[in-house]
Parts: structure tokens; sequence; C-alpha cells
């Protein structure tokens, strides 16, 4: 992914949390143009620079800010998967934007942005990193990596985006397999975040634990077992060696939002692969024990259709 010179791309991001701020603030700092898309009461004292913390480095960038999608060659969508729905008013033109780049948990939101917008502008992707929103415009990135894995269908249009994030310190990837794509990453967020949500714990204290890191261990299995039956090329053993290599002190964002009060993102994360399970004919019992745990916590049912 080398190119010369590349012409600045005009970007929107709909999400100004931690994934948001990140993505922008990078790629205004390598020269692209950016708008970030915020809630309109926002809009007039949101700060016009974005100012980032993290292993990459410290720096700011500028921004514009809106309440629409504007004419944008991509538009990043980074919201919680529970705020989609409220989040695409913001899209008052559906074809103000040549292509669509969601970095939600989970899959189901795929179809339903290509059932919206047309199949062909919605290139699935996803991201690993740990950061959050400090205030607004202060992004601090909190793991020492960033992952942004893309559909190979959206090569054209983004080969020069990933580059410019590349260059800065994110592994970029085109992926050809989309379920490996979508499923390789929620059969280690589903774990780690059910997990270290139900037991109230980092991911270090998880592995040092023998029953929570057993019942983690479980539920990567289940996940694959899944995932595998729904076309996804994935290892079990490859990714319980990745969450081991895992700094210890890692939160994932669902305990931060059941910390915090928030409603976490139960269904977008563990639904798919209680469906999945269903579909298949799979039996999942760490997942819904782990699952279960975390709905009480919080007062949700543990049941998805």
């Amino acid at each position: 992914m080398t190119h010369e010179n590349p012409a600045p791309t005009r970007h929107a991001v709909l999400g100004a949390g931690g994934v948001g701020g990140l993505i922008g603030a990078c790629l205004a700092h390598s020269g692209d143009s950016i708008t970030l898309v915020v809630r309109p009461d926002t809009v007039a004292n949101y700060p016009k620079q974005l100012r980032i913390e993290s292993p990459f480095g410290n720096f700011s960038a500028n921004v514009d800010i809106a309440a629409e999608v504007p004419e944008v060659d991509v538009l990043w969508i980074t919201v919680k998967a529970t705020q989609l729905e409220a989040a695409l008013g913001a899209i008052k033109n559906p074809q103000a934007m040549k292509v669509i780049v969601p970095l939600l948990n989970g899959i189901d939101h795929i179809s339903l942005l290509r059932a919206r917008y047309g199949a062909a502008r919605v290139i699935p992707a996803t991201i690993a990193v740990e950061t959050e929103r400090v205030s607004a415009g202060h992004i601090l990135q909190r793991s020492p990596f960033a992952r942004l894995f893309v559909s190979s269908s959206g090569q054209p249009v983004l080969a020069n985006t990933l580059d410019r994030l590349q260059h800065i310190g994110f592994e970029c990837r085109f992926v050809e397999n989309e379920a490996t794509l979508m499923w390789g990453k929620l059969v280690f967020l589903a774990p780690f975040a059910l997990a270290t949500t139900a037991a109230n714990k980092t991911v270090g204290e998880i592995l040092s634990d023998p029953e929570w890191r057993s019942l983690g261990e479980a539920c990567v299995r289940e996940a694959c077992a899944v995932a595998i039956a729904e076309g996804a090329n994935v290892d079990a053993g490859k990714v319980l060696s990745s969450v081991a290599g895992m700094p210890g002190n890692m939160r994932s964002s669902m305990m931060k939002d059941v910390a915090a009060q928030r409603s976490p993102e139960l269904d977008a994360i563990a639904g798919p692969i209680l469906r999945g399970a269903r579909r298949h004919g799979i039996e999942v019992p760490a997942t819904k024990k782990l699952v279960a745990a975390v709905a009480k916590k919080v007062g949700l049912s543990s049941h998805f259709d």
C-alpha cells in the first residue's frame, strides 16, 4: 500500500467518541479534510481542533464541525451500535458520500446499512483499539496498537487512506473474505467484552483467575465454532494466544459502559453468536452464562431473537 503524493480525501466522521476522534484526528493530521458530525445542540461550542494523546504521538489537528453529513468521499460511522439508528438521522442526502465505512462492534449493522444505502457503497471494516474521549475534542488512546482491517472491496477508494494511517502507526490490512473480516474481530471481542464485564476485571485479572479464564476460553471456542459455521476462517488457538498477549490493564468498552451506567452493546456483540448457534445447532453454554451475568447487571433480557 504505497502511493506517491496522494491527493487529500474528504472524510466525515459520524460519531465523536474515542474511535471517531482517533480516526478523524489522524487523518486530519496527515493532510486530509475532516468533518466531525455531532449533535445539532453541540455544533456551536464543539472544539474545531482534536487533541490526541497516543503511543503514535501527541498532536492536535483542525477539523470542521457539522450537524449533517456533507458531501464527502468517505463517511466513517463510529457510533455505538445502540446509537446507530438515531445517528443515521444526520444523513440527509444519502448520495452525499461515495462510500460508507462502519466501525461498529458486531456484524448485523452491515446488512442494515446496505439495505438502506446500497450494498456497493458500504465497505465492511473493523478496528481493534482501546481509546476513549476524555472530553469534547480530547482523545486518549490507551492500547499500544490500533488495527484497522477493511474489506478488499474498498481497496480502490481507501488504499491511500490506509497508507496515511499506517504511516502514523496503525496496522492496516485489506481482507478478502468478508465473513473472516467481521467474525475475526467478534470471536476476539465478544469473550473479552463479556468476561471483563461479567467479572468487572481487566483482561490481566481474568487471565490470572482460573475460573474466569476457563469461562472466557470456552466462550472463545464457542464463538469460533459459530464463526466457522458462518463461513469464517478463524482459529480458536490463535485467538487465545492473542488474548494472552494483550496488555493486562486493558478493559473492554462494554465494561466501561456498564461502569458508567450506559446501555451496553450486548445484542450487537453477543447476539450474532447466540443467533448463529441456534441456526447451526451449536451449543454455547459459556457464552450464555456470560451474557446472562452481564444482562443481570444492567437489568436486560439475556435472550436475543
